[in-house]
């Protein structure tokens, strides 16, 4: 990892907003669903953030945000120091070419009318950086780089597995020598038994090439693999955010230790060591004034209800929005 002093990628307070659902006109207009609240992070250069949380907490509403494929309608982002919140036209398209996403679903990802040499071609072409033969040429490099050989380059994606193909979506990713990857859930579709060779494939290359990753997904077990830093998310706000080691050594609030009670633990002598998981479902209560895991933590007093705690520093670096963090052991 790289560290300049400065962030690569810097999110300040933004907050995301879907339409409420329809109603009778009589009824007026729904409120907006507020999908991401107030979350701030950032990426150092070189650096992998893992973004974990339960399905529905909001994970991928930020990533697409981040590539301002989603507006926001609070805070900003800053990528190398340049405000990217209200950019548009040919201003974001450049801004765009050094943060690629690798989305979830390979299998939907890529154009079955294109051969995948048109595919990893087509970004490079969009920005004016090779054609013809020289853009053919880099393909067959980006197939080798992740793996694959460079005869497939006239195959359509329909003759390729799952793991080839979310390969393939990382080749046209790395086409354009992103600094930042925003990585989708991008093992949650693919087998058990591939899973572990596209992770280590995110490894090679961020040690080859150096960029960042966020990576998003909810498989606490993989991210901490891969993850120099974990933010925590629930229902739309980061409730932790520390060294990957650090919280998983220590988890300082109580949803962190529910996720990590969640992870397999192969070696049936060691079950003893799980803690205690959490009940529920993840619900947002949009009347709630308070923390929004309240309704589902042990510790839960009063003060919990009725005010949202600060994502603050614990004193180790590490930040925590828990007004009981100091009694989670």
């Amino acid at each position: 990892m790289t560290d300049t002093g400065k962030p690569l990628l810097e999110v300040s307070g933004i907050s995301v907003a879907y339409p409420g659902p329809r109603r009778p006109f009589w009824q007026g207009r729904a409120e907006p669903f507020i999908a991401v609240d107030r979350v701030s992070f950032s990426i150092r250069p070189g650096e992998t953030l893992g973004l974990v949380g339960e399905s529905g907490s909001g994970k991928s509403t930020i990533g697409r945000a981040l590539l301002r494929r989603l507006p926001t309608v609070a805070g900003s982002i800053a990528f190398r120091g340049e405000d990217i919140t209200r950019l548009s036209g040919r201003r974001l398209a450049g801004i765009r070419r050094h943060m690629q996403p690798v989305f979830q679903d390979p299998y939907a990802t890529l154009n079955p009318r294109m051969s995948i040499g048109e595919i990893i071609a087509e970004p490079l072409e969009i920005h004016g950086l090779a054609t013809g033969s020289e853009a053919r040429l880099r393909v067959r490099e980006l197939l080798q780089l992740v793996g694959l050989a460079p005869d497939f380059i006239d195959r359509p994606p329909a003759g390729f597995s799952g793991g080839q193909r979310q390969r393939i979506g990382i080749a046209r990713a790395l086409a354009l020598s992103p600094e930042l990857i925003i990585a989708d859930e991008p093992i949650s579709a693919l087998d058990v038994s591939i899973r572990a060779q596209i992770v280590n494939l995110f490894g090679d290359l961020q040690r080859r090439f150096g960029m960042a990753y966020l990576f998003i997904a909810h498989d606490l077990a993989i991210v901490r693999h891969i993850s120099h830093r974990i933010a925590i998310l629930y229902a739309g706000r980061i409730v932790e955010i520390g060294d990957s080691e650090q919280i998983f050594r220590q988890p300082r609030h109580p949803y962190t230790r529910a996720l990590i009670a969640s992870v397999p633990v192969p070696d049936p002598t060691r079950r003893h060591e799980r803690r205690p998981s959490i009940a529920g479902e993840l619900v947002l209560d949009r009347e709630a004034v308070g923390c929004r895991f309240a309704p589902r933590c042990p510790l839960a007093t009063d003060t919990c209800r009725q005010a949202p705690p600060p994502l603050a520093d614990d004193g180790s670096g590490r930040l925590v929005a828990c007004w009981r963090a100091g009694e989670v052991a």
